[in-house]
């Protein structure tokens, strides 16, 4: 995987478009200024935990004794389900119960930032190819910066583009999320595939 390839990987689990009318509806009611200062201190936060699970990755999985194909197999599981819940939305609220005041940390930063699809994908990619976490950083930074680009964006992006266009991305979004989980799972099982027949 090249750099520019995880970092659109990541992009695509963040799904910076999908959560546009959320992250509008939990900073509704504040001012401007506020709201910035609130998506940014969040988006800083996604980030740290992110990085943090990608540098640790490795030692949790050498912690938990668990082998890279059977978290390759678990991350293309996880990330189908997330692809098909973007191209099939449920009724519910993404964020669960509604929150009342400024949210902190959840559910803005933690889960919809940084959700436990992305935590699998960074740790998976440290598990993977450990040497190149340098590569990883960049990937991450890059994919970081496109969804706090665009969440910056989201007032102007939602009158623009118009909630269907919105939807719409998502979908497309979520149809590239679901083939690249389904490929993650081949890999997975073609690595697991040889243990299994000894």
């Amino acid at each position: 995987m090249t750099t520019l390839s995880a970092a659109i990987l990541l992009f695509l689990i963040l799904d910076p478009l999908g959560n546009i009318p959320v992250f509008l509806s939990l900073l509704r009611g504040m001012p401007p200024k506020r709201q910035r200062i609130v998506l940014a201190r969040e988006l800083l936060i996604a980030l740290g935990v992110l990085f943090m699970f990608l540098f640790a990755g490795k030692a949790i999985l050498d912690a938990m004794h668990l082998r890279e194909e059977s978290v390759t197999i678990a991350g293309g599981i996880v990330l189908f389900l997330i692809g098909l819940g973007m191209i099939f939305p449920g009724k519910g609220s993404l964020t669960g119960d509604e929150i009342s005041g400024e949210p902190f940390i959840v559910p803005m930063a933690i889960p919809l930032i940084a959700g436990p699809s992305g935590m699998a994908a960074v740790i998976l990619m440290a598990s993977n190819e450990p040497q190149r976490l340098g590569d990883w950083s960049i990937a991450l930074l890059l994919a970081w910066s496109a969804t706090a680009a665009i969440l910056f964006s989201a007032t102007y992006l939602q009158r623009i583009l118009g909630q269907r266009a919105l939807v719409a991305v998502e979908r497309l979004m979520g149809m590239l999320l679901v083939a690249i989980s389904v490929q993650m799972f081949i890999d997975g099982l073609g690595k697991a595939l040889p243990h299994l027949a000894r």
